[in-house]
């Protein structure tokens, strides 16, 4: 293996590892700076620079080809040994909330053609409601643009590879009929670093459970969800527990990876539940990471090793809206290095009307940043190095600078991070990039009002 080491000579030193298999490529972040030193001086050390992790390129199987299975995820009897699967348990449920704008109407309603993913499946069915397949991997084999894979609640070997790619006419897209009913898990024996690696472009990934707690051989989960493809949406997933064990590596992880390495722009990471990712103390692992162009809204992010929301790399005219993060080493990181395809900076960024409170360090500017990226509406509270540290001379407006309160306790497993009648983030927010809905699907409009945070009141 050779090495070679870049030099950011505003930030950080970065070590490559190039070798057959992977890519691994640093990005500076997450408590460089120091308290008043002034931007030019800001020097982060070598063991404080985050990574995105990057898992190979997948092989994918010849046409029709099975690949193959862990023993969890057998065929086990004969297809035609099997009875029907009743097709009510591929019914919607857990999503909207709601009305006229329900997504699991919408979901459940999609046009294109349609496949089927249950545990009482067999990878030698057709796919159907009564007879769905038994493994994703099966099912991603099978997709075409327009393609539709409904998969039933239950337990699903993680390591899937997608890379079939749809259209802006006719999308991919792999739903868990009920919201986190669909468990990805580590299988007996991993060869990926990462729960789900899709390289498709115009594909969704929405509702399902990563859980990453219970490896059980093989290579140790770095990733959630990893998505090197174009115009994709990570949308509705709970992702936890990920990279949690194995020593804290400088080859790095997230529980979310939207990467652009190989050329991948406009993905967004929507309304998903991350905690507890990465060793205590490890500043390589990250929640959500972005490094190319899109969005990160809604979503509810706690207990990160380092930052709850990182842009690196390319990371440019990114939104950041409506997010709630706390119990994290930093809660949202805007910055730029390391560079793959462009001279950066950072810029045309929008953070908007996110809760970023109780963590170590708060709203964080790092690397090469514009002077173009605005802060507006957000709530950074109790953050106890410091609350914001922008770059740039540039500001932030409309802040609220005191607790959410929040319903819940936030210490317990499972904290409720909906806002209570009392919290000062009820109707502080604008409109402006805000999403249609809140994390549960409740309306953000001119009638309901728009609440910071994942959340409305």
């Amino acid at each position: 293996m050779s090495k070679i080491t870049l030099i950011n000579l505003e930030q950080c030193a970065v070590t490559l590892a190039f070798s057959s298999f992977a890519l691994l490529l640093g990005a500076c972040g997450g408590g460089g700076d120091a308290a008043g030193a002034p931007a030019q001086a800001q020097t982060a050390p070598a063991a404080t620079v985050p990574q995105q992790a990057r898992p190979p390129d997948p092989v994918p199987a010849a046409a029709g080809q099975a690949a193959p299975a862990d023993a969890d995820d057998a065929d086990g009897p004969d297809a035609a040994q099997l009875p029907d699967v009743a097709p009510e348990s591929f019914a919607m449920a857990g999503y909207g909330a709601g009305g006229a704008d329900d997504e699991q109407a919408s979901l459940a309603a999609r046009p294109g053609s349609a496949l089927y993913v249950s545990p009482q499946g067999a990878d030698d069915n057709p796919g159907s409601a009564t007879r769905p397949f038994r493994t994703l991997a099966r099912a991603a084999r099978a997709v075409a643009p327009g393609t539709t894979v409904y998969v039933a609640p239950g337990a699903y070997s993680g390591g899937v590879q997608t890379t079939v790619s749809g259209r802006a006419d006719a999308r991919i897209a792999f739903v868990s009929t009920r919201r986190w009913g669909a468990r990805i898990v580590p299988p007996a024996r991993s060869d990926s670093t990462s729960a789900w690696d899709n390289r498709g472009d115009y594909v969704d990934i929405v509702g399902f459970e990563i859980d990453g707690g219970a490896h059980r051989g093989g290579e140790r989960w770095t990733s959630g969800i990893y998505n090197g493809g174009s115009h994709d949406t990570i949308r509705s997933n709970h992702v936890h527990h990920v990279a949690r064990e194995g020593g804290c590596s400088s080859a790095g992880g997230a529980a979310i990876g939207v990467d652009g390495y190989y050329g991948g722009v406009q993905s967004h990471a929507i309304a998903n539940l991350v905690h507890d990712i990465g060793p205590a103390g490890c500043r390589f692992v990250q929640g959500i990471y972005v490094s190319t162009t899109g969005s990160v809204k809604n979503n509810v992010v706690y207990r990160v090793a380092e930052a709850g929301i990182h842009l690196w790399h390319d990371a440019r005219e990114v939104i950041v809206s409506n997010n709630t993060v706390t119990s994290s080493n930093t809660g949202i990181v805007v910055g730029g290095g390391d560079f793959y395809h462009t001279s950066g900076p950072n810029d045309r960024t929008a953070v908007y009307n996110n809760i970023v409170y109780d963590n170590k360090m708060g709203i964080s500017e790092q690397g090469r940043t514009g002077r173009n990226n605005s802060y507006r509406n957000n709530l950074v509270y109790k953050n106890s190095d410091y609350d914001w540290r922008l770059k740039n001379g540039l500001t932030h407006s409309g802040t609220v600078s005191s607790a959410p309160l929040f319903v819940g306790d936030t210490s317990v497993e499972l904290p409720n991070f909906s806002l209570s009648a009392s919290s000062p983030a009820i109707g502080r927010a604008t409109p402006q990039h805000a999403a249609a809905t809140d994390f549960n699907g409740r309306p953000r409009n001119v009638f309901s009002g728009y609440d910071i945070g994942a959340y409305q009141h």
